[in-house]
């Protein structure tokens, strides 16, 4: 459903580079995720699918339609969710539905139960102005307005951004439930925890491509094993575990480091920093998160 082949885009006349040489397919029915922090080239790249912006080199189709040359129909088939909100602030909510309707030849009520399990969570609310809503009812209501016509893909880009944690997993079971109806479904995050929805991921930085496979397949490719390190001086024992000759990355996750080490002597280093004086450092073994993959394929 969603083709990309080595699309490239720049801005400021060449000397920013946004997209480079990014390919990735979509497969019909699938929620994708396109995972990575602010300033990774999502949005780039969301609006080049949307037929918003054009690239500068490489092809891409979204439903086997090209995004040049038939950029109308594609329009016509793709319901997009862009990252800010940007809806008629000053428009009720049932006023924004029946003019996103009014714009794709529709109803509200030719296609109510495409959009019925989201709306009535917010039809109690439908005379409030769209720009007095809490953001996770900004959030429904920008889906309702991007489903209103029955697109065959959907694309979101990064739409649970400041939202608070219950709206944001209400959101995806909403995601899984569309998906279900066949809807493919295209997704950008920076939450790494939200990784885990999607059917597959492409992780993203600086406009490249890291790795593309199903979470399980990006967990399960992690080289060698990963610990966990606590201890009541975490910044100390940070430092001390960096300076040892063992170690191979060390970052601080919460209230533990994780850590892996070259020669997987965890024996090694604990030993070292037994005899650095610490009398409280628990060590143990840890399954990777997708955040501990994006950060070793970063350091590579």
């Amino acid at each position: 459903m969603i083709t990309l082949e080595h699309i490239t885009k720049t801005f400021s006349k060449g000397s920013v580079q946004a997209v480079k040489d990014v390919s990735f397919q979509v497969g019909e029915g699938a929620l994708f995720g396109l995972i990575g922090p602010d300033g990774a080239g999502k949005t780039t790249i969301f609006r080049v699918l949307t037929t918003l912006l054009l690239p500068d080199a490489g092809r891409a189709t979204v439903d086997g339609l090209d995004i040049v040359k038939d950029y109308t129909r594609i329009r016509e088939r793709v319901g997009y969710m862009p990252g800010r909100f940007s809806l008629y602030q000053d428009l009720t909510i049932a006023e924004n539905i029946r003019f996103f309707a009014t714009v794709f030849g529709t109803t509200l009520e030719a296609n109510y139960d495409q959009i019925k399990d989201i709306y009535q969570q917010i039809e109690p609310f439908k005379d409030r102005r769209a720009g007095k809503l809490s953001g996770g009812m900004k959030q429904k209501l920008a889906l309702c307005c991007a489903l209103i016509h029955q697109p065959r893909v959907l694309f979101l880009d990064e739409p649970t951004t400041g939202v608070d944690v219950v709206s944001r997993k209400e959101f995806w079971d909403m995601l899984g439930k569309l998906k279900e109806r066949g809807i493919t479904i295209l997704v950008s995050t920076p939450y790494m925890d939200e990784a885990t929805r999607c059917d597959r991921i492409a992780l993203i930085q600086k406009g490249a491509i890291l790795s593309i496979d199903t979470p399980q397949g990006i967990v399960e490719a992690f080289p060698g094993k990963l610990y966990a390190v606590r201890s009541g001086q975490p910044f100390k024992v940070l430092q001390d575990v960096r300076a040892y000759n063992g170690t191979q990355t060390c970052f601080a996750f919460g209230e533990a480091l994780h850590v892996t080490l070259a020669t997987d002597n965890i024996q090694g280093l604990s030993g070292y920093l037994a005899g650095k004086g610490y009398q409280d450092v628990h060590i143990e073994p840890i399954e990777p998160s997708i955040e501990d993959c994006f950060i070793h394929l970063l350091k590579d």
